[in-house]
C-alpha cells in the first residue's frame, strides 16, 4: 500500500457511518450470540485456535455474520480474499483459486475465503465452488440470511459446518449503543452527549434485533441535534422517536419469514387461537404481504381443517375475498380480519383427507366396475344402438330411485363389489356432528335390512 492509498484508507475509515466504525475487532468485544461464540464454544475455540474448517454464517441483518468473518480474518495466519455473490461469479472466483494454490505451492499458506450473501450464488456457481472446498484449495466462510439447507446444493452444506446466528436482543442492542457512546476512538467518547435511558430502550427496541439499524439512528440523533450552548447534544425520547420511527421487521416475501409466519398463521387457526392468527397475519401484512397470498392460504385452511365440522367457513372467505377486491386497502382489512376470526374460531374437521383414502384404494387395487343398476341411461344412445344397449345391460335392473322411499332414503349398495369403503369419518363437532348422527342411523338402517 502506497503512500496516497493509505491516506484514502484513513479518509475513508473517518468518514465511514458509525455502524462500519464501530464493528468489533476482536471477539471479545463482539455482542451477542453466545451460543456458538461464547466461552469454551466449538466456534470460538476454532477460532481463537486458527483451526477453522469451512463454515456457513445463518442469520438476520444486523447479527454479526460479516463482523465474525473480519474476526476470523485479523486472527488467522491464513490469506484473507473476499468475494460478494451478488457482484461476483466464476470468473472471480477462478482468480482466488489461482492464487490460493500458488500461495500453497510457494509458501505453504492457506487461503480463506469469505463469501458474502453466499445463497445468491446458483447451483452452477456453487458447483464450480465445492471441488475446492472438497481439496482444502481454500476454507470457505460463508454467510447468508436465507436458510442454507434450502438455498445451498446439498454436497456444500455436507462440507460445511452451519453456524445460526440468532437475532439481537434488546439488552444486546443496549450494549451496542452504550458501546458507540463511550468508544473514544470509533465512537461519540470524544463529544458531549447526553442520551436519556428512555431513548436507548427506544433505539434497541425498534431496531429489530439489528446492531446496524440502531447505530444507523443514533449517528442520526446525534448529527441531526444541534449542541446547545455549552457544546453538549441532548437526545430524549423524541429525537428518539423521530430517528428510527418504524420497527425494523425481518420478513423476506421470498425467504424464511415468509414461509414461517404464514406457517404460524395456519397453525393458529388450526389451533383455534384468534389472537396469535391476527398477530400474524398483522405482521405479514405489516411486511408488505399481498393479502390476496393470505386469503389464498385461508381458502386452503377452510376446506382443509374446518371443512365439514362447519361447510359456511368457504362461504365466509369466499365473500370476504369479493369484498376485499370491491373495498380495497385500508377498508378490506375488515373483511381480512373477519374471514381470519371466523375461521379460528370455527370447530375444527380434517375430514376432507376422506378423498385421498378413497385414492389410494384405486391406487392399489384400481377400480372397480360401476354396478350395472348405477350405469348412465341409455337416454344418449338413439335408435339401434339405443335398442342394443338395453338388451346388454337391462333397464338398469335394481336401481331404487331413493326419493321413492320414506326420508327419501333405502338401503342400497354404491360402492363395487369388493370395496369396503369407510373412509370418511365425521368429527363429533358443529355441522359434521349432526352428519355423523345422520350417517349412523342410515348405517344402523342398512345392517337391519
Amino acid at each position: 500500500m502506497d503512500l496516497f492509498e493509505h491516506n484514502r484508507q484513513q479518509l475513508m475509515d473517518a468518514q465511514a457511518p458509525l455502524a462500519e466504525r464501530m464493528r468489533p475487532r476482536t471477539l471479545d468485544e463482539f455482542v451477542g450470540q453466545e451460543h456458538i461464540i461464547g466461552p469454551g464454544k466449538l466456534l470460538r475455540r476454532a477460532i481463537e485456535a486458527d483451526r477453522l474448517s469451512s463454515v456457513i454464517f445463518w442469520g438476520p441483518p444486523g447479527a454479526g455474520k460479516t463482523t465474525l468473518a473480519r474476526i476470523i480474518a485479523g486472527r488467522t495466519d491464513a490469506e484473507f480474499d473476499r468475494l460478494n455473490a451478488v457482484m461476483s461469479g466464476v470468473n472471480d472466483l477462478r482468480e482466488v483459486i489461482r492464487s490460493a494454490k500458488d500461495r500453497m505451492g510457494m509458501r505453504g499458506v492457506r487461503t480463506l475465503l469469505f463469501l458474502d450473501e453466499i445463497h445468491r450464488w446458483n447451483k452452477a456457481q456453487q458447483d464450480a465452488l465445492l471441488p475446492h472446498v472438497e481439496d482444502g484449495t481454500i476454507i470457505l466462510v460463508g454467510s447468508s440470511t436465507e436458510n442454507p439447507f434450502f438455498e445451498l446444493i446439498s454436497a456444500l452444506v455436507s462440507r460445511t459446518r452451519i453456524f445460526r446466528l440468532e437475532p439481537l436482543t434488546d439488552d444486546h442492542i443496549k450494549q451496542v449503543i452504550r458501546q458507540a457512546l463511550t468508544d473514544r476512538e470509533r465512537g461519540y467518547g470524544e463529544r458531549k452527549i447526553d442520551i436519556t435511558d428512555e431513548a436507548i430502550d427506544h433505539i434497541a427496541h425498534m431496531a429489530g434485533g439489528d446492531a446496524r439499524n440502531a447505530l444507523n439512528a443514533l449517528e442520526l440523533a446525534v448529527e441531526t441535534t444541534l449542541p446547545e450552548a455549552g457544546g453538549t447534544v441532548r437526545v430524549d425520547i423524541g429525537v428518539a422517536q423521530e430517528s428510527i420511527q418504524q420497527r425494523a421487521l425481518r420478513y423476506d416475501r421470498a425467504g424464511d419469514e415468509h414461509y414461517d409466519t404464514i406457517s404460524a398463521f395456519i397453525k393458529s387457526i388450526r389451533g383455534s387461537d384468534p389472537d396469535a392468527a391476527l398477530y400474524w397475519m398483522a405482521k405479514m401484512l405489516y411486511a408488505g404481504e399481498d393479502p390476496r397470498f393470505i386469503l389464498r392460504r385461508m381458502f386452503i385452511l377452510a376446506g382443509e381443517d374446518i371443512g365439514m365440522a362447519d361447510p359456511n367457513a368457504l362461504v365466509v372467505v369466499a365473500a370476504a375475498a369479493q369484498a376485499f377486491e370491491w373495498a380495497g386497502l385500508p377498508e378490506g382489512l375488515f373483511h381480512l380480519t373477519e374471514a381470519c376470526l371466523y375461521l379460528a374460531t370455527a370447530p375444527k374437521s380434517n375430514s376432507a383427507f376422506a378423498y385421498w383414502a378413497a385414492l389410494g384404494e384405486i391406487e392399489q387395487n384400481g377400480s372397480g366396475p360401476v354396478p350395472v343398476y348405477l350405469r348412465d341411461k341409455s337416454d344418449r344412445f338413439v335408435g339401434d344402438k339405443r335398442e342394443q344397449y338395453k338388451a346388454i345391460e337391462g333397464k338398469h335392473a335394481g336401481y331404487q330411485y331413493p326419493h321413492a322411499y320414506p326420508g327419501a332414503w333405502v338401503a342400497q349398495r354404491y360402492l363395487p363389489e369388493g370395496v369396503a369403503g369407510g373412509w370418511y369419518k365425521p368429527s363429533e363437532y358443529g355441522y359434521e356432528a349432526a352428519a355423523k348422527r345422520y350417517l349412523e342411523r342410515l348405517g344402523k338402517a342398512q345392517k337391519d335390512e
